[in-house]
């Protein structure tokens, strides 16, 4: 049975971005986070690369004057409006850990305890409109949760959102939430039925580590066009769709695909546990089985 104890009121903001005006952007970020912790949400996701426009679009020295040192002036701000609202938040920033290198790394602040853990994206895709790799260094940190007031977090990025590895060892670890900061769309040149299998893998995936994992699954997706800067290309049409899941994959809120929003939902951790004694994936796995998964193919 569940009781208030249980219960966690949690939200996401999904927004579009316009420019690479970072102050202007936390602010307009922050007024959103104040109306979801004004509702009663005790933690927050903001989407992936927040402060500015999507500039992995193209391969462009000039765009690693946008990062920001942790700490800095990105953390100084966020951890203050967490430390203000006295939240969980869950920021994205494009970090720079010493000249030349850099990554996409995921804060995580606890009120007034400031900022409590960092984990930087693992996984980093190369493709035309995504050339991370020419800016992100994966992550040397692993897949270990944060501890945070309102539990263990398993903070993922964007396209490690593809691999269930992933998920699974955050909720070895104890992960009791999932959570994707996101920056994905359509290439606008695509078909609206390749357009509509794209979204659909991507959803029904994320929604199978909740599944596999028994632990809620929060996504905060960007939303809007924005242009490439490169002539002939057709810029990235962000798909929205940011979502809340269930332990069971059970869709609990879902944003529209073309609006700002912010989505919030009220989750009964206990339901994990509960989930778990029916749905024991844990105890079932044949662990002795499985050395081949740490190869690169199996040939």
């Amino acid at each position: 049975m569940s009781n208030s104890s249980n219960l966690l009121k949690v939200g996401l903001v999904q927004q579009a971005v316009a420019d690479n005006n970072k102050q202007a952007n936390w602010r307009r970020t922050a007024e959103e986070v104040k109306k979801l912790a004004d509702e009663g949400c005790k933690l927050v996701l903001l989407q992936e690369l927040h402060s500015t426009l999507y500039f992995c679009q193209e391969e462009n020295t000039e765009y690693f004057d946008l990062a920001e040192t942790i700490p800095g002036a990105a953390t100084d701000f966020f951890g203050q409006l967490a430390a203000d609202l006295d939240i969980v938040l869950v920021t994205s920033l494009f970090e720079k850990r010493s000249a030349g290198l850099y990554h996409n790394t995921a804060v995580v602040f606890d009120g007034k305890e400031g900022m409590v853990g960092q984990y930087r994206k693992m996984h980093i895709p190369d493709d035309p409109g995504f050339y991370e790799k020419f800016y992100f260094t994966p992550g040397d940190q692993g897949f270990e949760p944060i501890q945070t007031r309102v539990g263990k977090l398993g903070v993922l990025v964007c396209w490690d959102q593809w691999y269930p590895e992933a998920a699974r060892l955050m909720a070895m670890a104890g992960a009791e939430i999932l959570l994707y900061p996101t920056a994905i769309g359509w290439d606008k040149t695509d078909t609206p039925e390749e357009q509509a299998r794209q979204h659909d893998a991507w959803f029904t995936v994320q929604r199978g580590h909740a599944v596999a994992n028994s632990v809620p699954v929060i996504v905060a997706n960007r939303t809007g066009f924005e242009a490439s800067p490169i002539d002939g290309y057709p810029g990235i049409q962000f798909w929205g769709q940011s979502f809340i899941s269930g332990p069971q994959g059970e869709v609990l809120a879902k944003a529209p695909s073309d609006e700002e929003c912010n989505l919030v939902v009220e989750l009964d951790m206990q339901r994990c546990e509960s989930v778990r004694r029916i749905w024991p994936y844990f105890r079932d796995r044949r662990i002795d089985a499985y050395s081949d998964i740490t190869r690169r193919w199996r040939d």
